[in-house]
């Protein structure tokens, strides 16, 4: 009894240290993936293979595909596989992922007894992880589907210049008018300044005339014009 459990487990147990490899992989729809099984040296020249698990109950690989001799790669629908007996590994690739491949596989060595197996978990993800093509305008909008009533609306970000612009052009209004208004102050207060400066030089040309003319006069009357002069003042 302790034996065929031993045996069940070495077909059970993953890797059971003959082989190593990654437990899981995953990927998207029409993705290529690749991985590798290294096995120890005793193992170089035994046949290799992978498979997938299937049964439930008594578990057996179906799909089998053996790898040739070394440095050849063997492929059956959208598998390839190939013994690197100079890296102790077996290179396995899956090409064009569907959501069909996804389940378990084996990594099997034939050898006398038990093979050495290691099981991966391959998980395939709906859709894929190639960028998008890139639409133009038009066709971004007819692609786009039409929101529904119960569904909100999305937020729509404004950049800062949007909400600054009304503000400077407030500020250049304010600005340009307080220009405006300055320049006319300073041009009124030039013009009564020259008013002023001319209405002075004009009390002066005629103060300097009226003693030009009273030097003339006789004194008596010289004397009655510098008092009409002064009164007037």
């Amino acid at each position: 009894m302790r034996l065929l459990i031993l045996l069940w487990g070495c077909l059970l147990l993953p890797g059971y240290e003959a082989l190593q490899g990654p437990e899981e992989i995953s990927s998207f729809e029409g993705d290529t993936v690749s991985l590798q099984c290294t096995y120890r040296e005793e193992l170089r020249d035994h046949r290799k293979y992978w498979c997938r698990k299937s049964g439930i109950l008594f578990s057996r690989c179906s799909g089998t595909i053996y790898a040739e001799e070394e440095g050849q790669e063997t492929m059956k629908s959208r598998v390839s596989v190939r013994d690197s007996r100079q890296e102790l590994s077996l290179i396995v690739t899956l090409w064009n992922l569907t959501l069909q491949d996804a389940g378990k596989y084996w990594c099997g060595v034939e050898k006398r007894g038990p093979d050495e197996s290691l099981l991966i978990s391959l998980f395939v993800f709906p859709g894929s992880s190639r960028p998008p093509m890139q639409l133009d305008s038009t066709s971004a909008e007819d692609a786009s589907p039409p929101l529904s009533s119960g569904s909100s609306k999305p937020r729509v970000s404004i950049p800062m210049v949007r909400i600054l612009a009304p503000v400077l052009v407030l500020l250049s209004l304010l600005s340009a008018a307080g220009l405006i208004a300055f320049c006319s102050h300073l041009l009124l207060w030039r013009k009564e300044a020259q008013q002023a400066t001319e209405t002075q030089r004009n009390e002066k040309v005629c103060l300097s005339h009226l003693n030009h003319r009273t030097s003339e006069l006789d004194p008596d009357e010289a004397f009655e014009i510098s008092s009409l002069t002064f009164l007037s003042v």
